[in-house]
């Protein structure tokens, strides 16, 4: 057995080098998200490697949204989203909660500072049209928590809209990818937001603040809204248990 680990060694560094040779092409061509890439048969000539060897890359780069491969049409530029991240955290998060939730915690934490730090960017400064915006979704989320239900696909909105006017792509796929993520996980197991209605209350308060341009008090009105995801926290730590099963 000792005497295949080499070989397999050597494949793991030859695929990750044809993986290289691929993206770097796709940078030096400048190619963007929906372009195609050269036909397997031009990739096989321009690198010198198999067609298996290629088709292989061409398979790890699509797990990682570099590339689409588009069966009986060719290969093409992926999204490059952070959806192969999000995935990975989900997993990750998972496969923790059978012992601790110290993965979760971590993942909250990390959104908590960005938004933190987001939302002091934008307090003094989000436009009116973002504002009357983040007013009518809070609104559908107070109607949803009145009648008894929950309000995910809002409350994704309401986080994408508190920092659209900085026009960051990535910080839109960072968040995207975190409350995938959380909410995955709650799904998985099975757990809702226990108050609703308090959820929406403080959704309202950061567009209070922000509308009053009030720094300070959008920063603590963010914080508060991270305390109250402590209760479901709490709510998930009675879930765990199940979820190692």
């Amino acid at each position: 057995m000792t005497e295949e680990r080499p070989p397999a060694r050597l494949a793991t560094r030859m695929s990750r080098a044809i993986r290289d040779e691929i993206t770097g092409l796709i940078l030096e061509r400048g190619l963007r998200s929906g372009d195609p890439l050269p036909t397997e048969t031009e990739l096989v000539e321009a690198l010198g490697v198999s067609r298996n060897s290629i088709r292989e890359a061409l398979k790890a780069l699509q797990a990682l949204d570099i590339v689409e491969i588009r069966h009986g049409h060719g290969t093409y530029v992926g999204r490059l989203s952070l959806d192969p991240l999000a995935d990975g955290l989900t997993f990750r998060v998972l496969h923790g909660l059978g012992s601790d939730l110290r993965a979760l915690d971590e993942m909250l934490e990390v959104r908590e500072a960005l938004e933190g730090a987001l939302i002091r960017r934008v307090a003094a400064s989000v436009p009116e049209a973002d504002l009357d915006a983040l007013d009518q979704v809070t609104k559908r989320m107070s109607a949803r928590a009145k009648a008894g239900e929950t309000f995910a696909d809002e409350d994704r909105e309401f986080h994408e809209l508190l920092y659209r006017s900085l026009e960051n792509a990535l910080v839109t796929q960072l968040l995207r990818a975190f409350w995938d993520v959380y909410h995955r996980v709650n799904h998985r197991l099975g757990v809702t937001d226990p108050n609703p209605v308090e959820t929406a209350k403080r959704h309202r308060a950061i567009v209070t603040a922000l509308r009053k341009r009030d720094v300070a008090r959008a920063e603590k009105a963010m914080a508060e809204h991270f305390r109250n995801l402590d209760v479901r926290m709490a709510e998930l730590t009675r879930h765990r248990k199940p979820a190692a099963e």
